[in-house]
């Protein structure tokens, strides 16, 4: 029966994502010959199409798959505001757990996304039509090689913070910048016993970009009864009783002021607050009574 389920459930979104696929695609075109307003409006057709594909997805997960889903939320989130949504990463469930209790609470979400995630047919044209973030795995020794390679993914924010000012928007990053494993873990020595070591640079570079217009940081934690979750257990319906607490956080002002790659000291103090969040975000999974 989970096998049934399972596959049931790839079927049918493979059958969303191909229907919700062909106005994508053709929005698309039309945006590559468009300017000015008339491209303003094949934009907003193209967000609404990928609302839609969210919608019909989030409709049939809660019909069939059921996901056991307790959800604590602001009351005044709004999808006329400007949010930045910061989380732990424990599964490529994630994404459906937020969207479950987010979506049309909040703007058309943007995701911080890695390139090769662009190779995956419909999918990775809706990332670059909807304009994410694009961010490339560049290792230290690269950059040594090529210094300019430093600043592709602070361009990438860059333009879709300018872009964002122009329409509400919520921008969703994972800090950890990838999925927790024990391996990952123990390879990065994390000080935290639930997570990963957190990524400040993206966070910050939204915070001092387009912090003086966002309503807010929307704080999620993630706690999984299963200390293994899956995607494909996700959709088998296997998946144990998820936890997903939301609050939201002021922006400081002192993050408005200063450039985070530039600034040693401003980037120090970051790294001090982004610590201290992580280390009370531990600590609340450590009190979740369902989580291994």
């Amino acid at each position: 029966m989970p096998m049934l389920k399972g596959t049931v459930s790839v079927t049918l979104l493979v059958l969303n994502t191909l229907f919700w696929g062909i106005p994508l695609t053709t929005l698309t075109l039309l945006k590559l010959v468009t300017a000015g307003r008339l491209k303003n409006i094949v934009q907003e057709g193209i967000n609404r199409v990928a609302l839609n594909w969210i919608g019909v997805n989030l409709w049939w997960m809660r019909s069939w798959i059921k996901p056991q889903l307790n959800a604590t939320l602001p009351e005044t989130l709004g999808t006329d505001q400007w949010w930045l949504v910061i989380s732990n990463h424990r599964s490529w469930t994630d994404i459906f757990m937020l969207l479950l209790v987010l979506h049309r609470r909040i703007p058309m979400p943007r995701f911080f996304v890695k390139r090769q995630l662009l190779w995956i047919p419909v999918v990775g044209l809706a990332f670059w039509s909807l304009e994410f973030p694009i961010m490339r795995r560049i290792t230290r020794d690269q950059i040594a090689r090529n210094p300019t390679l430093a600043t592709i993914d602070r361009e990438a924010t860059q333009r879709m913070c300018a872009r964002a000012r122009q329409a509400p928007i919520a921008i969703f990053n994972f800090v950890e910048g990838t999925r927790f494993t024990p391996h990952k873990h123990a390879s990065q020595q994390s000080p935290y016993r639930h997570l990963l070591r957190p990524k400040a640079g993206g966070v910050a570079q939204v915070l001092n970009l387009l912090g003086d217009q966002l309503d807010g940081i929307l704080d999620v934690t993630l706690s999984y009864a299963n200390p293994k979750p899956s995607f494909w257990g996700f959709l088998c319906g296997q998946e144990a009783p998820v936890t997903l607490q939301a609050r939201i956080l002021e922006v400081p002002a002192w993050m408005l002021t200063a450039d985070y790659h530039a600034d040693t000291q401003h980037k120090e103090h970051f790294h001090t607050w982004i610590n201290a969040l992580w280390q009370e975000k531990d600590r609340q999974l450590d009190a979740q009574i369902d989580h291994a």
